[in-house]
């Protein structure tokens, strides 16, 4: 479906607009203490289309750690080096539970139910590393993220990596359960650095706007996703991309998403337009507040959906 990209910007300055007029902004991320520090009443949105132009409203040129958005860009990556032997490591579920869990980590003897979930991550970062150094593998992803947006200037934010790997405890133990259960194939220690600095990446919504249309398979960008894979990414972001609210993203905005405790959010309107949004203060599933209100309400407007 098709929108008018006048009608549409004109729609995106109202939208922000009515966002900052609500002063509901959710509460940031205060387990990780660079994030805790983060104004929480912000608010950002870029929308790459097919024809190539880039809309946007709000600080869309402000950076903000992409944090679990990464693991989309990680995975495709993954796939790229090792193809379907991932699954073998990995599942493709939806998991219903909070995304550092443990939980099911142990009923299921040490496969993640998806690679979106942090364990699920774990894994998958793990993959990558394999054989390589982690300043390699992080290269790999920092590479592929540029090479996508068409942007050099994307960056790992050193602050923030050393702030999870100082407080991440939770990742630790799940790094350690996975190596118990014989799904890590490096030392923990190697694979939970790469992760952090992974996870520590600070993108703007343009960035990651630009970035997203490989996913969303554009007319006229980098090749660097076939699409199947494309299609293969677009079904995980519908069904685990927000943890335990994949399900209620789904029905409210109806696309495919994957968000990220910094706040941001990457949706996706399969070979239409790539969106990203960021608002840094999350609801009680851990996903930016605002930005899944953005998401929905440009939805509605728009009539983009995988549902017809």
């Amino acid at each position: 479906m098709t929108v008018d990209a006048q009608a549409l910007q004109a729609f995106l300055d109202r939208l922000t607009a009515d966002i900052h007029a609500r002063h509901d902004w959710g509460e940031v991320a205060n387990y990780i203490p660079e994030l805790a520090k983060v104004d929480p009443a912000q608010f950002a949105v870029s929308i790459a289309l097919a024809d190539g132009r880039l809309l946007h409203a709000g600080a869309s040129a402000r950076r903000f750690s992409i944090q679990s958005v990464s693991k989309v860009f990680t995975l495709a990556c993954v796939l790229g080096r090792h193809g379907e032997q991932i699954w073998t490591r990995v599942g493709r579920e939806p998991s219903g539970t909070r995304f550092d869990s443990i939980l099911l980590l142990e009923q299921e003897k040490g496969r993640p139910r998806n690679p979106f979930i942090n364990a699920g991550a774990l894994v998958t970062t793990d993959a990558l590393l394999t054989g390589r150094a982690p300043r390699e593998a992080l290269s790999e992803v920092l590479a592929f993220l540029r090479e996508a947006a068409e942007e050099d200037d994307i960056h790992i934010d050193p602050a923030v990596a050393l702030s999870e790997e100082r407080t991440g405890f939770r990742n630790i133990a799940l790094a350690n359960y996975l190596k118990s259960f014989d799904n890590l194939q490096n030392a923990p220690e190697l694979t939970l650095g790469t992760y952090f600095h992974q996870c520590a990446i600070e993108m703007t919504t343009d960035q990651l706007a630009r970035a997203g249309r490989i996913i969303a398979q554009l007319p006229g960008v980098s090749p660097l996703l076939t699409a199947e894979k494309a299609r293969r990414l677009n079904a995980l972001m519908m069904t685990c991309g927000h943890y335990d609210g994949s399900g209620d993203f789904a029905f409210r905005v109806g696309l495919p998403g994957k968000s990220g405790v910094g706040g941001g959010i990457l949706v996706i309107a399969p070979g239409v337009a790539s969106i990203a949004v960021w608002s840094p203060g999350l609801n009680l599933y851990g996903n930016s507040h605002m930005g899944t209100y953005a998401a929905e309400q440009i939805a509605k407007f728009t009539g983009w959906s995988v549902f017809g």
